[in-house]
């Protein structure tokens, strides 16, 4: 199971590694992007959530404090759908609809990284991690 367990953190924080790295390594295009979805202060913006990407992902991936890690990738996760894929906004049916696809995506995400976050909180024997959590559910 533990070996399940680090296959599932692997493919999931590849995402977010990914992610982050691109946010510090085209942060000016990034930034113009985030512009112009009437985000204030883009370009820090992109990269303060480069770096909750990369810590977030390095965490959830190396099992350092992934618990924290997991809350981490969800506070990006979540307001990043709402700020940056607002399909409601689209009066354009494809626009809407591939907006649509990366807020359901983002909505997902989150999901998945509260459940981690519960899982990594709630359970003592961790397996395949460096330390154990942080926060200690029931």
């Amino acid at each position: 199971m533990d070996v399940v367990v680090l296959i599932g953190r692997i493919l999931f924080a590849l995402l977010f590694l990914g992610s982050g790295f691109g946010h510090l390594t085209q942060t000016d295009a990034m930034a113009a992007y985030t512009a112009s979805k009437g985000v204030p202060a883009a370009k820090a913006g992109v990269l303060v959530s480069g770096v909750m990407l990369i810590v977030g992902g390095l965490s959830v991936l190396l099992g350092v404090w992934a618990d924290l890690g997991s809350l981490i990738l969800l506070v990006f996760v979540l307001p990043a759908a709402f700020l940056m894929h607002a399909f409601w906004k689209e009066s354009d049916a494809q626009a809407k609809q591939g907006e649509m696809v990366h807020f359901n995506k983002d909505v997902a995400l989150g999901g998945a990284a509260l459940m981690l976050f519960a899982f990594f909180a709630h359970n003592s024997d961790l397996g395949l991690t460096i330390t154990g959590p942080l926060f200690h559910l029931g």
